[in-house]
């Protein structure tokens, strides 16, 4: 199993300035390739607590030049926020090639009002963006042409330079979070990531739509859906339970403010209809309940407990990778570290002979 680790750059710490929380998470990210992770992934965010990943192009570039042979993950590129197809397909191309062929693409979205707001892009353009310019980039990887006569992004056929290696597609993931979403990613040739929110029989379902559609469109088989979960790992299951209940709880009310998922506005969006769904089980669950929820369903615990949470999913989808956030909303970074260096000494070593 491949096992990555997830920068998060939330800053819930008490009266913590946002260039040190920047730093501490740096230095917490590159004990990664010592402790066996096999890739670590930085997100998209902007403008609140909840996560200031702004680019993680200009995050991993650091972390190039801090480490030697791990893999380094964009998780995601929120394509309708970038108005122009071939500055963003020349930023992956040149990030491939400095890191010499370690980078992992990811594409998303996005799902929170506010950064589209910002942006001036219409929320409920985003899925005809994100559609037009997945495919120009999937097929830019190939040809190392960058075209489109899209409404969005027409773009004169145009080589990019530097070329893309030829290995570059098939390190390719989208984020997939409704089912539109894991037909379209399926169609692009692109593998499923997709972040732990409910039991994982209700997660199921996206997953086999993916799988159906990838291998309709491109007769084989997918590679394994990699699942995102906020992880916290304590030889004391009582000491683990007591860091989540405070600081997953925190993460999460952060999380609903982030995509204001209580205000139930998803639905009336051309393109998030499935979303007024998990709008209205939070708010039939009401506050309490649906963070409760969310914490069960996250791998948490002692070494053992996390395998075992681990081992259950595989149990229902099969084969997965596992990427985890294990700094997020104000966990002192001590017990961060010592959570990691756990997962690596004792989770991560087992996760290898599945």
């Amino acid at each position: 199993m491949e096992v990555g680790y997830m920068m998060f750059l939330s800053n819930l710490h008490d009266n913590m300035p946002d260039d040190v929380m920047i730093r501490n998470e740096l230095r917490i990210a590159e004990l990664a390739e010592g402790l066996g992770y096999d890739t670590i992934y930085c997100p998209e965010h902007h403008f609140e607590d909840y996560s200031m990943a702004v680019d993680s192009h200009q995050i991993l570039s650091y972390l190039a030049a801090r480490t030697e042979k791990i893999k380094l993950g964009s998780a995601c590129i929120v394509l309708p926020w970038w108005t122009q197809p071939a500055r963003v397909l020349g930023r992956i191309t040149t990030m491939d090639a400095m890191t010499n062929g370690r980078y992992v693409i990811g594409f998303a979205r996005g799902l929170a009002r506010k950064e589209f707001e910002v942006f001036g892009i219409p929320m409920d353009e985003s899925r005809g963006r994100f559609d037009e310019m997945a495919a120009m980039l999937v097929k830019g990887l190939e040809t190392g042409i960058i075209e489109g006569d899209g409404p969005f992004f027409p773009t004169p056929a145009t080589e990019i330079r530097p070329r893309p290696s030829v290995a570059l597609k098939n390190r390719l993931y989208s984020v997939a979070m409704s089912p539109d979403s894991a037909k379209q990613i399926a169609i692009n040739d692109t593998r499923m990531m997709t972040f732990v929110q409910f039991a994982m029989e209700k997660h199921l379902g996206n997953i086999e739509i993916f799988r159906t559609e990838y291998r309709k469109n491109h007769g084989k088989e997918p590679g394994p859906t990699l699942l995102v979960d906020f992880s916290y790992c304590h030889e004391d299951a009582g000491h683990a339970e007591k860091m989540m209940q405070k600081h997953m709880a925190a993460n999460y009310v952060s999380l609903l403010k982030h995509y204001e998922f209580m205000a139930d506005y998803h639905k009336e969006l051309k393109g998030y209809e499935a979303y007024g769904e998990s709008a209205r089980f939070l708010n039939d669950l009401g506050l309490e309940d649906a963070v409760q929820d969310y914490i069960k369903h996250q791998a948490w615990g002692t070494p053992q407990q996390i395998l075992d949470k681990l081992e259950a999913r595989k149990a229902i989808i099969g084969d997965f990778e596992w990427n985890s956030i294990t700094s997020f909303a104000g966990l002192p970074y001590d017990e961060v570290e010592n959570s990691m260096r756990l997962i690596g000494s004792k989770v991560i070593p087992e996760l290898r002979g599945w």
